[in-house]
């Protein structure tokens, strides 16, 4: 959820009331750094006519707005933002070490061989990789634990090296298509579901959908890049095949299973099947001997690796939400299904509910909690029931409201409760107004449930961690599944993370992931 430096979080665009609306140019100043605007330059109508060829494309395209030069410069800006966002470099010097070793084998059979690369791994569980302009590409845990050797994380970093290569953050803003944007996230393999489905970041902005043509035409620099460095290319399609099955899962687990399929990770990076099929016609027509996958390797290099929430943004048990680093506990209300990231907590119901949680900064310290609820935190909600509490011995404050959303009249329950006297955390809780009577002791209890954990407990609390062991006589699929330390879908999880369809039958000798505590 959230780390050491609060940040306030804002609710999906469907539950902004107005009185919210009329505030973000004051919580902007607590969230994620917006893109600043790029300013075109004088000497605008000579630059309208300007087409350079490119090195690796060949081709004449129209990048006349942004420059080289331009481009490195908004990369060094934007790329400390973007990896604050999207949880901050993963601790680790050795795999880092070693996906930068990848990165700059790939770099040096490109056509940017000269230009400085930088290549980093992100401490975030969503399946995602992008770069930005400038040569700063980003790879998160989350994607190398899906990723099944080294051949397939060359692909994710081959495309993303492609995009930069072929300049298409150039291309886009000439052609007016990155309106606003100091910068655009180049190829994101996988787009951001988490961020599409709750809105908790305003880096979300800079993940753009580029055409199916610029996407195929990264994925055929990508190609030659593997080529050139020796790996199999076929990688880059198996790897595209992992992605739709962790997709599908993803639509499994939040009771969406069949539901548009299409509007997925692949909709705002077009990465559907028939770009699988052509990556690999591409694959088999330039294979010429390049075969390393180096799966063995690939696999001892991520054992132990951090899976799914991290310590920084705290973890989430079913219900259970605990925070080793804030030390901080509640649980959530019956019935809803948590979702965790860097900027919040968000909780959904079945029946359109919504439970959202954060954390703020007080801008008075002086004032009460109260005070803050009403004066800050919902200036114009019109807010009925206001009341002091006490919450595992602090100070709290809660009121009641109705919003107007665009789903409709929604009743809001607040709850601020005072950390130290410049810090709050937060409960909001949104349910449509014929539920809310039937949720409300659930919705207290959630709250009165909010704790400090002591240093032993915080101590006590460990992440989720990828596990590589090998397959002995008599394993089966179901039988190493049972050893995920998952409360649910492990059967589903093993076959996603290890690459196997349904049906698949291991060999003993065979290496295999699994998640462990």
């Amino acid at each position: 959820m959230i780390s050491r430096r609060l940040r306030v979080w804002s609710p999906p665009a469907r539950f902004l009331p107005a009185w919210h609306q009329a505030t973000c140019s004051q919580a902007a100043r607590l969230r994620v750094t917006h893109v600043a605007s790029v300013v075109v330059a004088a000497g605008l109508l000579g630059a309208l006519t300007a087409c350079t060829v490119n090195p690796a494309t060949g081709e004449r395209s129209f990048t006349g707005l942004m420059s080289a030069d331009e481009e490195r410069r908004i990369g060094a800006e934007e790329h400390p933002k973007l990896v604050e966002a999207f949880g901050g470099k993963y601790d680790d010097p050795a795999l880092q070490s070693y996906v930068t070793s990848i990165g700059r084998l790939l770099h040096s059979t490109s056509e940017m061989r000269q230009q400085p690369f930088r290549f980093v791994v992100l401490d975030s569980p969503i399946v995602n990789a992008f770069a930005l302009p400038g040569g700063y590409v980003h790879i998160s845990r989350g994607l190398m634990a899906l990723a099944n050797d080294e051949a397939e994380l060359a692909g994710v970093v081959a495309h993303e090296i492609g995009h930069v290569t072929a300049r298409h953050t150039a291309q886009r803003y000439s052609h007016g298509m990155v309106a606003g944007l100091g910068a655009a996230l180049l190829g994101a393999v996988t787009g951001v579901r988490e961020v599409a489905n709750l809105g908790q970041l305003a880096a979300s902005a800079y993940i753009q959908g580029y055409s199916r043509d610029q996407e195929f035409e990264a994925d055929q620099l990508g190609v030659r890049y593997l080529g050139r460095a020796r790996y199999d290319p076929l990688a880059m399609s198996t790897f595209l095949g992992s992605m739709g099955a962790e997709h599908r899962l993803a639509l499994k687990i939040a009771g969406q299973e069949g539901v548009n399929p299409g509007a997925s990770l692949f909709s705002s990076h077009p990465r559907t099947a028939d770009r699988v099929a052509r990556a690999a016609r591409d694959a088999r027509a330039s294979h010429a001997g390049a075969k390393a996958r180096d799966r063995a390797l690939y696999l001892r290099k991520i054992d132990g690796m951090v899976w799914g929430d991290s310590p920084a943004q705290g973890f989430v048990r079913g219900r259970e939400f605990d925070h080793p680093v804030l030390r901080l506990r509640f649980t959530a209300p019956p019935g809803f299904r948590l979702q965790n990231s860097a900027e919040a907590l968000v909780g959904e119901h079945p029946n359109g509910a919504v439970m959202l949680f954060d954390g703020d900064t007080v801008e008075r310290t002086r004032g009460s909690t109260v005070a803050y609820l009403r004066d800050q935190w919902a200036p114009g909600l019109r807010l009925d029931g206001i009341e002091r509490l006490t919450v595992g011995g602090l100070e709290a404050a809660t009121a009641a409201g109705r919003i107007s959303t665009a789903d409709g009249p929604a009743d809001v329950r607040l709850v601020a409760i005072r950390w130290a006297p410049d810090q709050v955390f937060r409960f909001l809780f949104v349910t449509p107004p014929a539920t809310t009577a039937r949720l409300d002791e659930d919705m207290r209890r959630a709250a009165y449930s909010f704790r400090r954990l002591s240093v032993a407990e915080a101590a006590a609390l460990k992440p989720l961690r990828i596990r590589v062991v090998e397959v002995r006589a008599g394993d089966t699929v179901d039988r190493m599944a049972r050893r995920m330390a998952l409360d649910e879908f492990r059967l589903e999880w093993f076959q996603v993370l290890n690459g196997l369809a349904p049906g698949a039958v291991l060999k003993p000798g065979q290496l295999v992931k699994i998640v462990a505590r």
